[in-house]
């Protein structure tokens, strides 16, 4: 099946007073319509930085996007002027935001909201893009859609802002979403409403779906494949199944093994990953996971590791692997 979003040499700076943070450096990579691609890794990695540049919300200054070519159905993304991009954001990408209660508007209804995202993209009338929205609500489950639609952000639950959002994105039936740690502040419970309901839109419209997020376990439940990511770097891509079972790199590896397991032994205690994430505008020369690796040997040191195919399908930025 052909990609619907293909990323090639992705690089996002920010200048500021202490230096070039590079935030995305020379990322790559697709996704395929009705697939689930997850990118993963700590805070600070890059994961959402990747995800504003592929919407082009970059601020700018001090961020700029400077190099790499970001491909939706054929049509290169970074190349639109600013009109042309804000036609495609909701039409055909749309991205659900880590905190709905910042993305919402506080001022207008739930139902004004997603009609005016309909509105903005169709040539239907306000009657028709009023029905979209209650018709949206209930298609992400919200129960009465038709008296929620009337109601404001503050007078809903995180969990019923966070489907009105899905709601929003996906009122224009995009070909790419974007969900940037969708689950967070939400109980666990709710948590696994949301991520059904995003999965079951997904088969349901054949959306691709790109999962930013740091929880593994979410990954495993619902990623067809993952990448993972370090100091703004990929360093690992390939099925999600086959990463769980044979991570290649040491930064892999060490985040599978500080996931709490069922059956452990009692006392037995989670394995860490020492030091911290180095600052992105003064990286270490070489592999920029080598200060924190037990593997790391004198070229990790001197000369970024480049990715590589370590088993069919699976790639790997390790000289030690």
């Amino acid at each position: 099946m052909a990609a619907v979003l293909e990323v090639a040499g992705l690089t996002t700076v920010f200048h500021t007073r202490t230096g070039v943070v590079r935030a995305v450096q020379d990322v790559s990579f697709s996704v395929e319509a009705g697939e689930t691609l997850a990118i993963v890794g700590e805070s600070g990695c890059g994961k959402t930085m990747t995800a504003l540049s592929l919407m082009r919300l970059i601020p700018t200054p001090p961020g700029q996007i400077t190099a790499g070519t970001v491909r939706l159905a054929g049509t290169d993304l970074l190349g639109l002027s600013e009109a042309g991009m804000r036609k495609m954001r909701g039409s055909q990408i749309a991205m659900i935001f880590q905190e709905p209660m910042t993305a919402l508007n506080p001022l207008l209804t739930i139902g004004r909201q997603i009609a005016e995202m309909v509105s903005l993209h169709e040539n239907i009338s306000r009657r028709a893009a009023n029905a979209r929205a209650v018709e949206m609500l209930q298609q992400v489950r919200i129960p009465a859609p038709e008296r929620r639609a009337r109601e404001y952000p503050h007078q809903m639950s995180g969990g019923m802002r966070q489907r009105a959002m899905i709601a929003m994105a996906l009122a224009c039936r995009p070909k790419v979403l974007i969900a940037d740690e969708p689950t967070t502040a939400l109980d666990v419970t709710i948590q696994a409403q949301v991520l059904d309901l995003i999965d079951d839109l997904r088969r349901e419209l054949g959306t691709a779906v790109v999962l930013i997020t740091h929880d593994l376990g979410v990954v495993a439940e619902v990623a067809d494949r993952m990448i993972v990511m370090y100091a703004g770097r990929k360093v690992e891509d390939g099925r999600t199944k086959d990463l769980f079972a044979d991570p290649c790199h040491p930064y892999l590896q060490g985040l599978l093994a500080s996931v709490p397991r069922f059956g452990a032994a009692e006392g037995a205690r989670l394995r860490d990953i020492p030091g911290i994430v180095p600052p992105l505008h003064d990286l270490p020369h070489g592999c920029a996971f080598a200060p924190r690796c037990a593997c790391a040997v004198g070229a990790c040191r001197d000369t970024v590791p480049p990715l590589e195919p370590k088993r069919p399908g699976h790639t790997a930025a390790c000289w030690v692997t």
